[in-house]
């Protein structure tokens, strides 16, 4: 069922949006232009996913815990480090893409929940070398093996953060006089998206960018990303299928835009 609802909704998608043509809001015709759509290929692309060829290759077994897959229950697991590399790592178009939407912002701190291996952290913080990075995870072990990625890539600007979101995420956002870039990822439940978003609105400002991960991963989550749109203080969103990008420009025309990857 999940798979037929996906496929639909995907299919859907691609029925539905637009390529930077048609678009006549300036700023969103040279976000897709210029950063969406950009092919070239850069150096920082090739020293990460060299990271990531490693991860691949690691053997090595640790246990995680999964606090955001929809129980209230931990689910404690062994899995191997190329396991988890395979299958919950972004995958490189989508992390450079996120590299990209990161270094054409240049934020001065960002936030990211769910860490993983590390793999989109490091690629986010090359983006932007002078940026704060708060990067939250709920699995003591997994966020081990990120902190020694960190290390042997030597990024001392990141901030790892261990533990429930819920205890995590307020303290960071307290923190900080304003919210720059945040990525929610992590924990794919329609109340927690809703949660993460509302404690950010205090901090946003005219350049904030929210990113959302796996808008359409289940109904819940459709519900907490059109809730999100409609929103009073959001005024442009960028639907891109596997992430929404939602904005707080003061004096833009309230729209939302489903755009096709290429």
């Amino acid at each position: 069922m999940f798979n037929l609802r996906f496929a639909k909704d995907f299919f859907l998608h691609r029925l539905n949006a637009k390529t930077r043509h048609g678009i006549h809001s300036p700023f969103v015709y040279r976000l897709v232009g210029t950063v969406i759509y950009d092919k070239n290929t850069k150096k920082v692309y090739t020293e990460v996913e060299a990271i990531r060829k490693k991860l691949l290759a690691n053997d090595q077994t640790i246990t995680i815990i999964d606090l955001g897959a929809g129980s209230h229950v931990n689910n404690n697991r062994q899995k191997k480090i190329s396991d988890i590399a395979a299958h919950a790592l972004k995958p490189p178009k989508l992390a450079q893409l996120l590299y990209r939407i990161a270094a054409d912002l240049q934020p001065k701190n960002i936030i990211e929940l769910g860490t993983c291996l590390g793999v989109t952290t490091i690629y986010l913080q090359k983006a932007a070398p002078d940026a704060k990075v708060y990067t939250l995870e709920g699995s003591p072990e997994t966020a081990a093996v990120a902190k020694n990625e960190f290390s042997k890539a030597g990024l001392n600007n990141i901030d790892l953060v261990t533990g429930n979101f819920d205890d995590t995420l307020p303290t960071i956002i307290n923190s900080l006089d304003k919210v720059d870039l945040m990525f929610v990822d992590g924990n794919h439940q329609k109340d927690a998206t809703l949660k993460y978003f509302e404690w950010c609105l205090p901090k946003v400002h005219e350049n904030t960018l929210l990113i959302f991960d796996d808008i359409y991963w289940s109904e819940g989550m459709k519900e907490a990303w059109a809730q999100i749109k409609a929103h009073p203080q959001v005024t442009v969103t960028v639907d891109l299928f596997w992430i929404g990008l939602v904005y707080f420009r003061k004096g833009q025309v309230k729209e939302d835009f489903k755009i096709r990857m290429n």
